[in-house]
């Protein structure tokens, strides 16, 4: 595994597994799950990276444009990602259902812009 030893990593991928390496930082220092949610919470902000739950047929374009348009920020990428929705079994009825699917995007915000959250 490459994320493990830090000398097997290729210069060109020293990007993109160093969040590994602060993650797991991150894991051996936390003494509890949310003191770990909360400092991986903050590293994303710092990355300039918001998270939204939007509606499943929402293409990155549209997401994009919705951020510009509502919010009045400068977009630089969106990511998304499709979570499909739990087994549900009802209280009553043993006929097994499930909760709705979901999309999640990842907008990531130009340098200098930011969210106020209130």
């Amino acid at each position: 595994w490459k994320y493990k030893d830090p000398k097997k990593i290729k210069e060109k991928d020293t990007k993109e597994y160093q969040w590994m390496h602060d993650l797991v930082d991150m894991m051996n220092t936390s003494t509890t799950q949310d003191e770990l949610i909360e400092n991986s919470k903050i590293k994303l902000f710092q990355d300039n990276i918001y998270v939204f739950k939007v509606d499943k047929r929402a293409t990155k374009i549209e997401i994009k444009e919705a951020v510009k348009r509502v919010l009045g920020k400068e977009v630089l990428s969106v990511k998304t990602a499709n979570y499909t929705g739990k087994k549900k079994r009802g209280r009553t009825s043993p006929v097994m259902g499930r909760r709705p699917n979901w999309k999640k995007a990842y907008v990531k915000l130009k340098p200098g812009e930011m969210i106020d959250i209130a």
